[in-house]
């Protein structure tokens, strides 16, 4: 991200305003962060020019070693990675942009896991089953969304209850509420909002039944997914330039040892600040960045998703984040230790 300075009046108005680079990671304005490696990254052999943007994790709660990773490709559709970073599977569904998953639909007696992503084609939402035996994912249905192009997207489960909540660059927030099993054409508006500007990443506490949104040269917001609920936001975190920096992308929460935190890419320093949930309340806990090493650094990130306790080789957790520039003509995926973030910041 970078920020165009105005030249003094005194300059021929054909001179162009020159560009400044924000300080990027731990460099980066406001506080410190604290450098984390990242210990795993996605990589696609047979494709040189991944335009990667929101990943989603999943494990086997009965087996944590079985898990992967979801990544869309803004130009081609959704990949499938072994949590080595190596391809599983490809779903070439078109520009897909946002993904998002919740364990137990149960369609014709089975379980699956209900996976999403917003097509920013044909303004449609494109549904996935992915069988937590097999490992697979197969097409389960697209929905047209009728609110124009769709840009930001996340899900949450209440109860047997599953909601998909694409936002669009007007501001405009839906929550579509889809029964356990239904076809996705069921879905039905349960829940709207609305925002000042362009909204992007979110993330919804089932626990809760709130939802969490970034406006991206804003603040981070609290909506409740609630009858009756006010349809006004509660600002959580402002946009201030030291510990979110335009633009606030993807968030997450991640539990762990009792605590329940809220994670967001501050894309404009490439840092991702934290901050402990506890009923109403947020305290800062700092922020962190991803610095290179066996893999490089992390910048301009998009998505992020985490994952709460053992997955894959991470016994903890783990934070999955998109990096706009991989060293080549490749965007891709890293993933990081919760390990090393919670040691970094000093949590409990």
């Amino acid at each position: 991200m970078k920020i165009l300075t105005a030249l003094p009046l005194v300059l021929l108005a054909a001179c162009a305003a020159p560009e400044i680079e924000l300080p990027q990671g731990t460099a980066a304005r406001g506080d410190p962060a604290k450098a984390v490696p990242a210990a795993v990254e996605t990589v696609v052999t047979t494709n040189p020019a991944v335009d990667a943007d929101d990943p989603a994790l999943w494990a086997d709660p009965r087996d944590p070693a079985r898990a992967v990773l979801f990544g869309t490709d803004k130009t081609e559709g959704l990949y499938v990675h072994d949590m080595d970073g190596k391809v599983r599977q490809f779903l070439p569904d078109g520009p897909l942009n946002n993904v998002d998953l919740r364990p137990g639909f149960t369609v014709n007696g089975k379980d699956y896991v209900l996976v999403t992503a917003t097509e920013r084609k044909n303004f449609t939402l494109v549904a996935y089953l992915f069988d937590p035996e097999t490992l697979e994912t197969r097409r389960y249905g697209v929905l047209p969304l009728g609110m124009g192009e769709p840009y930001g997207y996340c899900m949450g489960k209440l109860g047997d209850d599953f909601y998909l909540i694409p936002n669009n660059k007007t501001g405009e927030i839906r929550a579509l509420r889809l029964a356990n099993g239904a076809p996705l054409e069921a879905a039905k508006l349960a829940y709207s909002f609305k925002v000042g500007s362009q909204p992007e990443g979110c993330v919804v506490d089932d626990e809760t039944g709130r939802l969490y949104l970034g406006e991206e040269d804003v603040a981070i917001w609290r909506f409740d997914l609630k009858p009756g609920a006010p349809a006004d936001g509660i600002k959580v975190a402002a946009v201030d330039g030291e510990r979110l920096t335009a633009d606030v992308e993807g968030m997450s929460i991640l539990r762990d040892r009792g605590a329940k935190y809220l994670i967001a890419s501050s894309q404009g320093d490439a840092t991702y600040p934290v901050w402990q949930i506890d009923g109403d309340s947020y305290a800062y806990k700092g922020r962190f960045a991803v610095e290179g090493g066996a893999i490089d650094n992390v910048t301009g990130t998009d998505g992020l998703d985490a994952w709460s306790g053992s997955i894959g080789p991470f016994p903890e957790g783990a934070i999955a984040m998109h990096d706009t520039d991989d060293g080549g003509t490749q965007q891709n995926f890293k993933i990081v230790d919760w390990r090393a973030v919670r040691d970094a910041l000093s949590l409990p």
